[in-house]
């Protein structure tokens, strides 16, 4: 039985209908662009945290290891080990001024 034989109208596109499958369209997209997961910009921004913190702790640890090295040998302590992390610091300072500057451009 075709819809002629039963004397009805096809029903037709009704506006209202047509208006809540795009507001319906337009949620599911904001949805979709809302609970995207947002790992890449903070995984990298970890990463660089961790990077200034390992340059940081390399530099006042390898300092600190060859300034008492140098005590051991040469038996000049404690001025070894204070210099030799003093230089530690200010290259790991350097290391992270650097890295701070390029994270920029």
């Amino acid at each position: 039985m075709s819809e002629d034989e039963t004397g009805r109208e096809p029903i037709g596109e009704d506006a209202r209908i047509d208006a809540l499958e795009e507001r319906l369209r337009a949620a599911r997209e904001r949805e979709d662009v809302r609970n995207r997961p947002q790992v890449q910009g903070a995984d990298a921004n970890y990463r660089l945290g961790n990077r200034v913190l390992a340059e940081l702790l390399g530099g006042i640890g390898g300092g600190a290891l060859i300034g008492w090295v140098i005590d051991r040998f040469a038996g000049t302590s404690p001025w070894g080990l204070l210099v030799m992390m003093f230089l530690g610091i200010i290259v790991a300072f350097r290391n992270i001024i650097r890295i701070s500057n390029r994270r920029s451009d």
